[in-house]
């Protein structure tokens, strides 16, 4: 066996330990959030055809979750995006986590943390969100309550509707939260 059979391919060996949780501050930020959308949406979930932005982009706030490499971000691996709908009534939608990033478990959930707690800075007194069913009991988790139920795009969806006690403000957008990946130990 010669030396070189000992060498680990480093990107076959690599995970990302740390994400970057914040608003899309940057262009390819924005361009990688609205790709993986169109992964999610269109092509794993087929609710859309094509492209899955609407009017509402127009105006909303992109927050996206960014694999880091030595602390910088590299790839974006989830995104939200929030908008005000009427004065202090706030809404969530399009949460995507990349396929090969849902087993962090962590994404969805800081995502989620930053929409309401960046929606709450800016005078939210509502913050709602129409939830895939089957994410309901991760909602649940993070001191959501369910609304009411409904069918969107064929698919069943619940009216949801966090505790603002558990979501403090979060007045800087672009230094946002960090997350790490749980150990495997």
């Amino acid at each position: 066996m010669s030396c070189i059979d000992d060498v680990v391919d480093p990107v076959v060996q690599y995970a990302p330990v740390e994400f970057l949780v914040r608003e899309a501050a940057q262009q390819w930020e924005r361009d990688e959030a609205h790709a993986l959308r169109r992964a999610v949406f269109c092509i794993e979930q087929g609710l859309f055809v094509g492209d899955d932005r609407d009017e509402i982009d127009v105006h909303a706030q992109l927050l996206v979750a960014m694999s880091c490499i030595g602390g910088m971000p590299d790839q974006v691996v989830g995104t939200v995006r929030i908008h005000e709908a009427s004065p202090g009534v706030w809404w969530g939608s399009r949460l995507a986590v990349h396929a090969a990033f849902r087993s962090q478990g962590h994404l969805g959930a800081t995502l989620i943390k930053l929409a309401v707690t960046r929606a709450h800075a800016q005078g939210a007194h509502t913050f709602m969100a129409h939830v895939q069913a089957q994410n309901e009991a991760l909602f649940h988790k993070l001191h959501w309550r369910t609304i009411g139920t409904l069918a969107i795009h064929g698919r069943a969806h619940v009216e949801m509707q966090p505790d603002f006690a558990f979501y403090p403000p979060c007045h800087d957008p672009v230094s946002g939260f960090v997350s790490r990946a749980r150990s495997r130990g």
